[in-house]
């Protein structure tokens, strides 16, 4: 579904009903499993707070739903019941994706199963409280239409285009979306009314990569997202990669041109003074009578525009000098493209392949893999849900 987004009211779940308590209740005891893992009855009853009658009943209509599975085990030197999350039905996982003119949902099941995908548009320059409204409605929608209870939900993964401090888990200034800006994890969570993980849309897709698709289990790997803004996502020796703070791969802020555009950073010939849609779509506008989108950039260059094709040429061979300072540095098995200009296939690919020979150590170049994403628009989404599932525990994707 592709829907224009109208500000609409998010529904109330009546908080003050005992069939929204009784929901409640199983969502602090997922919540619970989610974080902890395997728990015995006391065990959640002490995480959540929730007395041991509340805890047994509601582990025992879950179990009924195949949602968690028990087993005898021992405590103390005593009998108790130990308690895990199945994967055989009910319970989902839910991404979003946060684009500066766009919210994506994707929902799945705990065997990586995508169950469902959809998106509204965003006015540019919305504000948080927008999009937090946009993607609240739009997930109970998606939730009601899949016939899911709210009860069922893990978590949401969510995936913001800009720097995040791990430290304080806010968006930090560097954003695509400046009105993200100081925006917090608890400020999302209260909004969404559900457990929530936040990560840099880049950094989410890497993990989809290794995830789902052609990638699943590669050790070592790069994705660079080409949008608004250009930044690189790091797995390293099969984890997520994030540094000191939680902001790495910020490769659109490298500069390629000593005496260039000034950046949105504050330097001068960032990478994406040259590389980003931002730019192209300017150039091109300059002899275009009508407003053009990233989408005819690709349709153009497809088409075989010789402007658009010339944009595209000194953007690639610029993102090759860059990603090939990260070949250099950490070696990688594969370096994956995606974005919005995936669609261009080699036409993007062999200006960066070529930037990549230029810079890169000849052997380095010779033995990366550089290769366009196959998970199209919903890759970030995909890597929120991915980032759900392994705080659940559950690593390793199904088929």
């Amino acid at each position: 579904m592709h829907a224009t987004y109208m500000t609409t009211r998010h529904r109330s779940r009546n908080p003050g009903s005992q069939t929204a308590l009784r929901q409640s209740n199983q969502q602090r005891i997922i919540s619970s499993l989610v974080s902890g893992g395997p728990s015995t009855q006391a065990e959640i009853s002490r995480n959540t707070g929730l007395s041991n009658a509340t805890v047994s009943n509601i582990v025992k209509a879950l179990a009924e739903r195949g949602i968690v599975s028990t087993a005898p085990t021992t405590s103390s030197g005593r009998r108790a019941l130990s308690v895990s999350l199945s994967g055989e039905n009910g319970a989902v996982a839910v991404g979003i994706d946060f684009g500066r003119r766009h919210v994506r949902i994707v929902l799945s099941g705990l065997d990586y199963q995508v169950i469902a995908s959809e998106s509204v548009s965003l006015p540019l320059g919305h504000s948080a409280r927008v999009a937090l409204e946009a993607a609240a409605v739009l997930l109970d929608e998606v939730l009601e239409s899949n016939r899911v209870s709210p009860t069922l939900v893990l978590g949401i993964g969510v995936g913001i285009p800009g720097p995040i401090d791990r430290r304080t888990q806010t968006v930090i200034e560097g954003a695509i979306l400046p009105e993200w800006v100081g925006i917090t994890h608890s400020a999302i969570e209260a909004r969404l009314n559900f457990p929530v993980y936040i990560d840099n849309d880049a950094n989410l897709g890497a993990l989809a990569e290794v995830t789902w698709g052609p990638h699943n289990g590669t050790e070592n790997l790069v994705f660079v997202k080409i949008g608004s803004g250009i930044g690189a996502g790091l797995i390293l020796g099969g984890l997520p990669f994030g540094g000191n703070m939680g902001v790495t791969g910020e490769i659109g802020h490298t500069p390629v041109h000593d005496h260039g555009l000034l950046c949105r950073c504050g330097n001068r010939g960032c990478l994406e003074t040259v590389a980003s849609t931002t730019v192209m779509l300017e150039l091109l506008g300059r002899t275009s009578p009508t407003t053009i989108a990233t989408s005819d950039i690709v349709r153009a260059a497809l088409a075989g525009d010789h402007a658009t094709l010339r944009i595209i040429d000194d953007a690639g061979l610029a993102v090759g000098r860059s990603v090939a300072s990260i070949v250099n540095l950490v070696n990688p098995e594969t370096v994956v493209i995606g974005g919005p200009l995936a669609g261009l296939g080699e036409l993007l690919l062999d200006p960066i392949r070529r930037g990549l020979a230029v810079y890169a150590v000849p052997m380095l170049s010779e033995n990366t893999e550089l290769v366009m994403s196959s998970l199209g628009e919903e890759a970030e989404a995909l890597g929120a849900v991915a980032l759900v599932l392994r705080h659940a525990g559950l690593h390793t994707p199904i088929g």
